[in-house]
């Protein structure tokens, strides 16, 4: 499945999406290379198979192999990281924030790929895992290296929407199965 036909499977009634998902892809400023890595990063963190197959193949036809493989390990890192620093946040029990983590994530020590980029779509995908505490590291990160609000805007609404369209087609889905 392509973009096109993507677009073309979001219902009616949710033709703000399909809008929506043109802008945030076809009208972006982000380059291509970041605009790309978030899609897949994101599509990757949307666990939605029908967004997935759709998105992959356009993420890696535009970009390097080392900048696809980036983003499948930031939204791999991520997925780690989120669910682990969103527990320890939300725990009562402060005293967790002060222990070790003690798990791996030498990739973000070197991702292949520019820091920038591979720190906005460890954004994105934390935008989707709901990471308040991951969210604003890499926020900051991003702030720290120049990176304007608008770039990052535009990351958490590519976030935003493809996150939507997976849950639209999906539910779509399992709906007509039991129709």
């Amino acid at each position: 499945m392509s973009l096109d036909s993507l677009k073309s499977s979001i219902p009616d009634y949710a033709k703000d999406l399909r809008l929506n998902l043109g802008t945030v892809i076809d009208d972006s400023d982000l380059t291509a290379q970041q605009l790309w890595g978030t899609v897949l990063a994101t599509a990757i963190a949307s666990r939605s198979p029908v967004v997935l197959r759709a998105l992959a193949p356009e993420a890696k036809a535009n970009l390097s192999p080392q900048a696809y493989t980036a983003a499948k390990s930031a939204a791999a890192v991520m997925a780690v990281n989120n669910v682990f620093h969103r527990t320890r946040h939300l725990l009562s029990d402060h005293e967790y924030g002060t222990l070790r983590a003690g798990l791996r994530m030498n990739v973000l020590g070197d991702p292949g790929v520019d820091k920038v980029d591979f720190e906005l779509w460890s954004f994105a995908v934390s935008a989707i895992n709901a990471c308040g505490l991951c969210l604003d590291s890499h926020e900051q990160a991003l702030r720290k290296a120049g990176v304007g609000r608008e770039v990052v805007q535009e990351a958490f609404k590519i976030a935003a929407v493809v996150q939507a369209v997976g849950v639209t087609l999906d539910a779509e889905a399992l709906l007509t199965e039991t129709e």
